[in-house]
C-alpha cells in the first residue's frame, strides 16, 4: 500500500557566517512590509462622487500589483517569492487585527524587529549539502538528513540572540504507527499534564529557578546573557514537552487533552504560571507528531 506524504516543519540554525547576507534580505523583507503599510494606512478611505468616502479594503492581490516593481526600482536580492509572501501576511495580519495600518518593522535601533525572510515552495533548495536560495549557499546544521525530503514553503528567521534559523515544510513518507493504547491527558499547574494510564509531566518552573540568575544579568545591564538565559529557559521547556509528547504518540493510538485556554487563564492571578506551563504549545504539539 502507498503511503501518503506526511507534511512537517523542520528546523536547523544557519551557520554565523551568513549572517551579513541574511540580515541585509531580512532589511528589503522590512521594506516591502513598511511599503504596504503606506499604501493601506494612506489609501484605507477613497473619495466617491456622491457617496463622500468608502472604505478600500485592499486585497493581498491588489498590493501584489501595486508592489511588483518594487524588487526591481530598489534592487533587492531576495527572492521574487518573498514579496508575495511578505504581502499576503501583511494582509492576513490586517484582517486578524482589523485595521488598515500595522507596526512598522524597523531594521536598526533598540526596538528592531527580529530577522525574517519567507519565501513559497520551489524558492529553496537542497544543493550539494547547503541550501540555495535567492542566489546564495547557506551551509546549515542538518541533523534531520535534508537531501530525504521535498522542500515546500518556509522561512529563514532570527532569535533574540541574533541566531538565524532555516525553517522548511516538508514532505515524507507517512510511518505506520504501531500504538495500541487510548489515554486522556489533563493540564494543570500542580504537575503540567496528568495522563490517565500514569503518564505525567511535571512542572519543573524552569522561569523561577532562573529568576535570580536573571535578576543578577539585569542588575547587571548584560542584555546579551539576559537574552541567552531567557533562551534556556525557552528550550528547556520545549524539550520536556517534546519528550512527553514523543512518548504519548509513540505508545497511544487515540490521545484526548482536557481543554484550557490559557489566554483567559493568562489573565488570572495565575498567569506566570500558566505562560510557564506551556499548555497550549503542549496542546498543538500532540496531533503534530
Amino acid at each position: 500500500m502507498k503511503l501518503k506524504a506526511n507534511i512537517k516543519t523542520l528546523k536547523v540554525r544557519v551557520k554565523d557566517k551568513h549572517k551579513p547576507v541574511l540580515e541585509r534580505m531580512a532589511f528589503e523583507v522590512n521594506q516591502v512590509w513598511n511599503a504596504a503599510n503606506e499604501i493601506t494606512a494612506d489609501y484605507s478611505y477613497v473619495p466617491v462622487p456622491g457617496a463622500g468616502y468608502i472604505r478600500n479594503n485592499f486585497t493581498a492581490y491588489e498590493l501584489q500589483k501595486l508592489l511588483k516593481s518594487i524588487k526591481l526600482e530598489r534592487g533587492f536580492i531576495i527572492h521574487s517569492t518573498s514579496v508575495q509572501e511578505v504581502i499576503a501576511a501583511h494582509h492576513k495580519a490586517r484582517k486578524q487585527f482589523k485595521t488598515d495600518k500595522l507596526r512598522w518593522r524597523v531594521s536598526g535601533g533598540p526596538r528592531r524587529s527580529l530577522g525574517w525572510i519567507p519565501f513559497k515552495k520551489g524558492a529553496a533548495k537542497w544543493k550539494k549539502g547547503q541550501v540555495y536560495f535567492a542566489g546564495h549557499c547557506f551551509k546549515v546544521g542538518d541533523s534531520y538528513g535534508l537531501s530525504q525530503y521535498v522542500f515546500r514553503s518556509g522561512s529563514f528567521s532570527q532569535d533574540a540572540r541574533g541566531r538565524w534559523y532555516f525553517n522548511i515544510v516538508v514532505e515524507g513518507a507517512i510511518e505506520p504507527s504501531t500504538a495500541t493504547g487510548q489515554v486522556g491527558i489533563d493540564l494543570g499547574l500542580k504537575d503540567t499534564a496528568t495522563g490517565s494510564n500514569g503518564l505525567k509531566l511535571e512542572a519543573y518552573r524552569f522561569y523561577r529557578n532562573g529568576e535570580a540568575q536573571l535578576a543578577k544579568a539585569q542588575r547587571a545591564n548584560k542584555k546579551k546573557r539576559v537574552k541567552a538565559i531567557h533562551a534556556q529557559i525557552k528550550n528547556r521547556r520545549l524539550d520536556a514537552l517534546h519528550k512527553f509528547t514523543t512518548l504519548g504518540v509513540r505508545e497511544n493510538a487515540f490521545i484526548v487533552v482536557g481543554h484550557v485556554s490559557s489566554s483567559r487563564l493568562a489573565k488570572t492571578k495565575a498567569a506566570m504560571n500558566i505562560l510557564a506551563a506551556g499548555h497550549r504549545r503542549l496542546a498543538e504539539g500532540i496531533p503534530l507528531l
